[in-house]
């Protein structure tokens, strides 16, 4: 009778653990999202006030998109984050190789989309900042 009751203490145990793991995931990932954000903002804002344009054919890029698509992106990434605790035998290594190649394949655009090479210099730098914020604080709530 007591092997039954501390087997289900056990697994109770574990589930709370790993409930608890899942909210300071998604708590430490929006925290990160926040900061990268305005990070992101803050040195587009500079770089602008310093003479970058940002400017391609279709127009400016407006100042909340910055924080709007760091956000996107890195709550894209709290999530892959959140799956991959689930379902990877690894999940630290696979997280931080997958987002350190998506951080790479981020960057092809600004090079593509007819920026001047200041303004793509920029962009690239700010994709970089985000990601150096948001996955190490997200692979660190990972198990190896």
């Amino acid at each position: 009778m007591s092997t039954i009751t501390t087997a289900q203490q056990t697994t109770r145990s574990t589930r709370a653990t790993r409930l608890s793991d899942r909210r300071a995931l998604w708590l430490h990932g929006l925290g990160a999202t926040v900061v990268a954000s305005a990070v992101a903002t803050v040195l587009a804002m500079a770089a602008s006030a310093a003479g970058v344009s940002f400017e391609t054919a279709s127009g400016t890029i407006p100042l909340a998109g910055y924080a709007q698509l760091t956000a996107l992106f890195s709550l894209i990434g709290v999530a892959m984050a959140a799956v991959m605790a689930r379902v990877a035998r690894r999940p630290r290594r696979t997280f931080v190789v997958t987002t350190v190649v998506l951080t790479v394949a981020s960057l092809v655009p600004d090079v593509t989309f007819g920026f001047d090479a200041a303004s793509a210099i920029v962009l690239m730098l700010l994709h970089v900042v985000a990601a150096a914020i948001v996955i190490p604080v997200l692979a660190r709530r990972l198990a190896r």
